[in-house]
């Protein structure tokens, strides 16, 4: 995990949201951190760290599919004329996090809202049980490989 990205998550963290690093979306899409929010809204924060990773980066559009606002996570030293209107922004750095732009809201349609909060819940339940029993997670796998 980035110093970018473990900074976002505490800020989400402080925030009370609840936050899946390297979230595996629909279409095969991995977001750095999808979080929900207590009433139920999705947020996307993509970490950057530097010009080179936001210039190379051309997925970042097809995330807008799967929250209700995308945010960039970026470290003080971001250059922030790089930065793409139309997406929030949060300055993460160190053990701190702060908001500087808001992301325009984009409400998710309530089947697809329904869709990924299964999606994410049965996510956040298979880490906690890799947590809880690493062995039985290994078993479980091996199991459904020979099925």
């Amino acid at each position: 995990m980035s110093p970018v990205q473990r900074a976002a998550l505490r800020f989400c963290l402080l925030q009370g949201w609840a936050a899946l690093p390297e979230a595996v979306l629909p279409e095969g899409l991995r977001a750095d951190l999808w979080v929900l929010r207590p009433d139920g809204r999705f947020l996307i924060l993509e970490a950057k760290s530097g010009p080179r990773d936001i210039l190379a980066d051309r997925k970042w559009p097809r995330y807008r599919a799967f929250c209700d606002r995308l945010y960039f996570a970026v470290d003080a030293a971001f250059p922030p004329a790089l930065l793409p209107q139309g997406v929030g922004v949060i300055v993460a750095e160190g053990a701190a996090g702060c908001l500087l732009r808001e992301a325009p809201d984009h409400p998710l349609p309530p089947a697809r809202r329904r869709a990924l909060l299964q999606r994410f819940a049965l996510a956040a339940g298979r880490r906690l049980a890799a947590l809880t029993d690493p062995d039985g997670l290994q078993e479980a796998r091996a199991a459904l490989r020979a099925e």
